[in-house]
C-alpha cells in the first residue's frame, strides 16, 4: 500500500489520504477506470506546472499537463499529442517517473507521469489558469491535484539536470534521424 509521508498531510497539500493501490474500494471498483498521462517538462532544472482552470474537475490544483490516452495510442504518443493540443508546443518524452491510481467522485484516474524536455516552440496558456516554472524545493508547497502527489515527491528527489541532458541528446539524435 502507498502511503505518503506526514509532511505531505500537514503542510496541506493533501486534502485526504490516497486510497491502496493494492486494494481498492468497492466503489473503486465499479467506477470507471480513465486513463491518462502527465509530463513532468524539465528545462534549467525546473518542472512546468499547470493550475487547473475555474468551472473544471478539481479547480485551483496543480498537475503536470497531459491528458487521455485515445485507443490504439501509447502513453507517449498521447502525451505529445496532449501537449501539443494543450500547450502548442512539442516535446521528447522520457522515462516513466509513478504510475498512480486515484478515486476521485468522478471516477478512478490511474495517471502515469514521464520526464519530458521541450523540442520546439514555448508552452501556451489554452486550458489552464497558470503555467509556472517551478524548482524542486517549490513542489511541496503546491495544491496538487491527489493523483499528481506521488510524481511531485519523486520530482523533489531526482537529479533534474541529469535527465535534462539525458532528454536532450535523445531529441537531438531522433532529430538527425528524421534528415
Amino acid at each position: 500500500m502507498y502511503r505518503l509521508p506526514l509532511s505531505w498531510y500537514s503542510c496541506g497539500v493533501l486534502q485526504r489520504e490516497a486510497p491502496s493501490v493494492d486494494q481498492p474500494s468497492q466503489e473503486a471498483a465499479i467506477s470507471k477506470v480513465i486513463t491518462v498521462v502527465g509530463a513532468a517538462i524539465v528545462h534549467k532544472g525546473r518542472i512546468l506546472c499547470a493550475q487547473r482552470g475555474p468551472g473544471r474537475a478539481l479547480e485551483g490544483k496543480w498537475e503536470f499537463p497531459g491528458g487521455k490516452i485515445e485507443a490504439g495510442e501509447t502513453g507517449a504518443e498521447a502525451l505529445v499529442r496532449e501537449i501539443h493540443e494543450e500547450l502548442r508546443c512539442s516535446i521528447q518524452v522520457g522515462s516513466r517517473i509513478e504510475t498512480t491510481t486515484y478515486e476521485y467522485d468522478f471516477g478512478t484516474i490511474q495517471l502515469t507521469t514521464y520526464y519530458a524536455v521541450l523540442t520546439d516552440g514555448h508552452p501556451t496558456l489554452t486550458e489552464h489558469s497558470h503555467l509556472t516554472w517551478f524548482g524542486q524545493d517549490q513542489l511541496a508547497d503546491l495544491d496538487w491535484a491527489p493523483a499528481d502527489i506521488p510524481a511531485a515527491k519523486a520530482l523533489q528527489q531526482a537529479d533534474l539536470h541529469e535527465i535534462e541532458a539525458r532528454l536532450q541528446a535523445g531529441a537531438a539524435a531522433s532529430a538527425d534521424n528524421d534528415d
